[in-house]
């Protein structure tokens, strides 16, 4: 019997390079408005072919694109462009469709919600009280509790054990497959494909199971169960 489930959280439960796409945009929009001569389109790959190559949290990255078009830091045009990232930000982040009813309802059969998360603890925790899902979790584990990214089997292990379930009553649920199934499947968890947020375009997840929508979780969790 299914007695957890452990979320991703990026393109998982949010979709965050929509998220992140719009805030680039924005950063851009208030970069121009300040006085910076850029294409708007250009700059936005530009800044997110930074992020790509640095990570999704790299903190540096609108200082790295002025200099790169500048050859120095103008500060004005930082100013401008993180406070037009953050007013975005803080308005484009929300849970994917589906998200929080099917949470509420996988709590009402009385299994347990984890996350197991990349992000430092300081983001993943932002975004799940932005979305307001923060009290559904039993186990919340991040980057900055193994000091390994998946698909380390630390960060999987470390939240079974504060978890208390076992790995073969565990289900994990991800957009990376060589990331979340590869490490989830290290430890022995049943797996699960978010195919609706995979940017990648994943052929063969290698999941137990590919979900296009996320509530098809639920449809999931009967068929486990009743294999069980």
């Amino acid at each position: 019997m299914i007695k957890a489930i452990i979320f991703d959280i990026d393109n998982t439960l949010v979709d965050f390079v929509r998220l992140k796409r719009m805030a680039v945009e924005s950063a851009i929009l208030g970069m121009i408005e300040a006085g910076f001569h850029v294409d708007k389109d250009r700059s936005i790959e530009h800044i997110m072919s930074i992020y790509e190559e640095e990570g999704w949290e790299y903190q540096l990255v609108f200082n790295k694109f002025i200099e790169n078009k500048l050859g120095y830091l103008n500060y004005k045009f930082l100013a401008a462009g993180i406070l037009g990232y953050r007013k975005a930000k803080e308005s484009a982040l929300s849970p994917y469709p589906f998200v929080t009813s099917t949470l509420i309802k996988i709590l009402k059969k009385g299994i347990k919600l984890a996350i197991v998360s990349d992000a430092p603890s300081r983001e993943a925790w932002l975004r799940l009280v932005q979305i307001n899902l923060h009290n559904l979790f039993d186990v919340v584990v991040t980057f900055n509790d193994t000091n390994e990214r998946k698909p380390s089997a630390k960060p999987f292990s470390l939240a079974l054990k504060q978890l208390n379930i076992k790995a073969s009553e565990t289900i994990m649920v991800g957009d990376w497959p060589e990331r979340d199934i590869v490490g989830a499947k290290k430890v022995g968890m049943k797996t699960v494909y978010a195919k609706y947020g995979d940017v990648n375009k994943t052929n063969n997840s290698g999941a137990d199971h590919d979900i296009n929508s996320f509530d098809e979780l639920l449809e999931v969790i009967d068929l486990e169960n009743k294999n069980a």
